[in-house]
């Protein structure tokens, strides 16, 4: 099973990131689940939302303690030395943000770093990075066909918003190498 964390705050469409990563995720022939913690939080607060992938049913339905995956679409997170220290070892983080000093994460943590708000202001014309982040995350991990995200994302919003979505996605899934 491959988990995955996504780390945020409140505005930033975490938890509509989750739900597109598994419906992403579905449609390249796994079996998915997302799903948010959140309580009182409001726009700007800490928030995270989750999803699981596997080729077998999934029938944990506990939180994520230990992801293969960390996405962190605020990098003033990184501030709280606790965020990612429960990674499983090889675990891949993928930041928004650049200069992200790769050596404050836990030994054998491969980082990656992406301009997701600036990809967002040019394409979609607000600061709202979750389909960025995805396309990113679909390259990075190899898990995720981009037609799936693609198709995750026209069944979303509407046309012309899903159109915009999409070309920043693929902007995101350009913009990982290796």
């Amino acid at each position: 099973m491959i988990e995955i964390r996504i780390h945020g705050r409140g505005g930033q469409g975490s938890v509509t990131m989750a739900e597109l990563l598994a419906e992403a995720a579905f449609y390249s022939g796994w079996q998915a689940q997302a799903f948010p913690s959140f309580g009182v939080e409001r726009r700007g607060a800490p928030i995270m939302a989750f999803a699981r992938i596997d080729k077998k049913f999934i029938r944990l339905r506990s939180q994520v303690y230990d992801p293969n995956f960390a996405i962190v679409q605020d990098a003033t997170l990184l501030s709280n030395p606790s965020l990612l220290s429960d990674l499983k070892k090889g675990a891949t983080v993928l930041v928004n943000g650049n200069n992200v000093d790769s050596k404050k994460f836990p030994v054998g943590v491969k980082v990656k770093n992406i301009q997701a708000t600036d990809i967002a202001m040019e394409i979609i014309g607000r600061p709202i990075i979750n389909t960025v982040m995805l396309g990113a995350f679909a390259k990075l991990s190899g898990l995720i066909k981009f037609e799936a995200v693609e198709k995750a994302i026209m069944a979303r919003f509407e046309v012309e918003i899903a159109k915009k979505n999409v070309l920043a996605a693929k902007k995101g899934f350009e913009m990982i190498v290796g």
